[in-house]
């Protein structure tokens, strides 16, 4: 792709994901074509139907988490990189609620056409488990799924509570406080 058709692309992707976000799914093309200062033949160059326009707003998100996970995976210290990814995983979540739900609302099914990314996601999760696990960082007897489960359900709550994102990231630091290894603390060492 040319420079500039890799530039149009972008600006086609970030105006559609701030109005599908702010104003829902339904708003027309034109509209998207229009934020992003372009004509509606080149979004269609692009994007030759809507859903395929959702499919790579969807993706290019994905892709950042990937790319973010995999770095984590190599880190030094896997506590201090599985929590960080948590957070950022955590504000992800939150910023592209409303997107979410939208393209939810209209049909599409998410998991369904980005399984080998969400898969790929959720192994290096567990990468990042096994080993702040390895290292005393994090209790052993929590699984992938219920680390993901909590940080969604996290943000999900704080959505439905209209939370800011300071208090989201002080929910999910609550989520991280709880996966560490217990400490023993003179009251445990008593009921040993």
């Amino acid at each position: 792709m040319r420079a500039d058709a890799v530039k149009n692309r972008a600006r086609i992707l970030q105006a559609a994901e701030e109005i599908f976000a702010t104003e829902g799914v339904s708003v027309p093309i034109d509209t998207v074509a229009e934020r992003a200062g372009l004509g509606v033949g080149t979004l269609y160059r692009h994007f030759p139907t809507k859903e395929a326009l959702f499919e790579a707003i969807v993706v290019a998100r994905l892709e950042q988490l990937l790319e973010s996970v995999r770095t984590q995976c190599s880190a030094s210290d896997p506590g201090a990189a599985l929590f960080a990814f948590l957070r950022e995983f955590a504000g992800q979540a939150s910023a592209k609620r409303d997107l979410f739900e939208a393209l939810g609302s209209a049909g599409i099914d998410i998991k369904s056409q980005c399984f080998e990314m969400m898969d790929e996601m959720k192994r290096n999760i567990d990468q990042l488990r096994q080993r702040a696990a390895a290292a005393g960082a994090i209790r052993s007897d929590v699984s992938t799924d219920e680390i993901v489960g909590l940080v969604i359900g996290a943000c999900q709550a704080g959505g439905h509570a209209g939370a800011d994102d300071d208090s989201l990231q002080r929910m999910v630091k609550i989520v991280c406080d709880g996966l560490r290894s217990p400490i023993s603390s003179p009251a445990t060492a008593l009921t040993s």
